[in-house]
């Protein structure tokens, strides 16, 4: 099977619509959308070929960019290899001087379009943030659960996975969902006994063991369903059942389970270089790892007392 090394970006203008242009007549998938971009040429470095696509195909000079995400998708007759890179600073208006038509669109307008494949895993990456706060699973309702949980409402915090290894009173659930409802928050439900029915969150967390029983995702699709995986086999299962994205652990050694061998940063790196859809790193995470966690095209972190 053929094989294609390509990359595109994501430009913003000033209202944060991000830019895509319709593939031409002449172009495999036509009449698709995608984001600008083009294949990689043998003697090019994936940056050097983001800023000479860019500039042929729109006029734009990139000052500075950055690694989003790296993803894989097979069709019928090759396989493409995609880097997508955040242009964090360019010059010029974007034309379509390939006589391309391009367009301007928010996030929540990308779904009006004929998308390619790839662009919507992307959606996901773009939407979730790149900090998950997992909450302790113990002692809910005590003070000091309840102290943290509220602390977390004025942080830097928007998707939240509600971790209980026990039976929790749904009016108590319903309280902290409006309590997330209130501050913009996402609220992820993973109970023992979750039944993908709960109106009172915006989606759920599975274990590997659930996860594992699934065929399809249970999830309506206004709502979120996130995978907890502890290999590249178990992430791209949670993939394949269309899971909107996965938890990697342990990434690192932890202290809570000092006898759990870590899978190690390159293991990590693997699963983010094999899915489509976002990875998230847990185990031994602080924030101070943050950075290089997004580097390598990973989502972001999660965490108990990562932050």
């Amino acid at each position: 099977m053929k094989i294609i090394k390509a990359v595109v970006g994501v430009l913003r203008n000033e209202s944060g619509q991000i830019l895509i242009a319709k593939r031409q007549d002449h172009q495999f998938m036509a009449g698709f959308w995608e984001l600008p971009g083009g294949k990689i040429e043998s003697d090019e470095t994936t940056e050097e070929t983001i800023i000479r696509e860019l500039n042929e195909e729109l006029g734009v000079k990139v000052n500075t960019l950055s690694l989003h995400q790296t993803m894989q998708h097979t069709y019928a007759d090759r396989m493409v290899e995609l880097c997508i890179y955040n242009i964090d600073q360019y010059q010029n208006t974007p034309l379509g001087i390939e006589g391309q038509q391009i367009a301007w669109v928010s996030v929540q307008e990308l779904h009006n379009y004929q998308l390619l494949p790839t662009m919507k895993a992307f959606i996901n990456s773009i939407t979730l943030p790149n900090k998950y706060w997992i909450t302790p699973s113990t002692n809910h309702q005590s003070e000091s659960w309840m102290k943290k949980f509220d602390e977390k409402m004025t942080q830097d915090i928007s998707l939240i996975q509600l971790r209980s290894k026990t039976t929790l009173d749904n009016h108590f659930i319903a309280e902290l969902h409006d309590k997330c409802k209130q501050h913009n928050v996402k609220l992820l439900i993973n109970t023992i006994d979750k039944s993908f029915d709960e109106s009172h969150c915006d989606g759920w967390h599975i274990t590997t063991d659930e996860m594992l029983k699934l065929n399809k995702n249970p999830c309506d699709e206004n709502k979120l369903l996130g995978a907890s995986t502890h290999s590249l086999d178990e992430a791209l299962k949670a993939q394949e059942i269309g899971a909107d994205f996965v938890v990697i652990s342990p990434v690192q050694a932890t202290q809570t389970h000092p006898e759990t061998i870590p899978i190690g940063w390159k293991a990590a790196e693997e699963v983010v270089r094999k899915l489509n859809i976002p990875v998230y790193f847990l185990g031994g995470m602080d924030l101070e790892d943050l950075d290089k966690t997004l580097k390598i095209g990973a989502q972001g972190i999660a965490g108990v007392s990562a932050f």
